[in-house]
């Protein structure tokens, strides 16, 4: 199974796969990681990045917060989405392996028109406040 992460500099869970720069690709059988790559998402974006993520043979993308465009993106190219996920990468990852990653309900974010951050006033229910 190949895995994505939204990732940042820190391999820390990116949380906002649309603004994701980059992703850890993970080889995921038998229950353990065997090998990990870096994809570069730079000008992707939303849901251009469902068309990365599929072409690169993608099955499950682990993220953060995720806007409805993308979800239904990924959902068409047939892309498990574990959302609302936070911490780093290799335990988020270990965790998938492991069966023990906790599949919550999608976290939508809803505020599209303006930048995704620590601003006053974002609105984004992604945990990235």
């Amino acid at each position: 199974m190949k895995v994505a992460v939204t990732t940042d500099e820190n391999k820390q869970i990116f949380q906002h796969f649309g603004h994701c720069k980059q992703f850890t690709l993970a080889q995921v059988t038998d229950g353990v990681v065997q090998q990990t790559e870096l994809l570069d998402a730079s000008g992707s974006g939303h849901e251009a990045s469902a068309g990365l993520l599929k072409a690169n043979g993608v099955q499950v993308l682990i993220c953060g917060g995720i806007g409805a465009g993308a979800k239904n993106a990924l959902e068409a190219a047939q892309i498990e989405i574990f959302a609302g996920v936070q911490g780093g990468v290799e335990q988020a990852l270990e965790q998938y392996a492991k069966g023990t990653l906790e599949k919550r309900p999608i976290v939508l974010c809803n505020h599209h028109g303006h930048a995704h951050g620590h601003e006053e006033g974002h609105t984004c229910h992604c945990g990235n406040h």
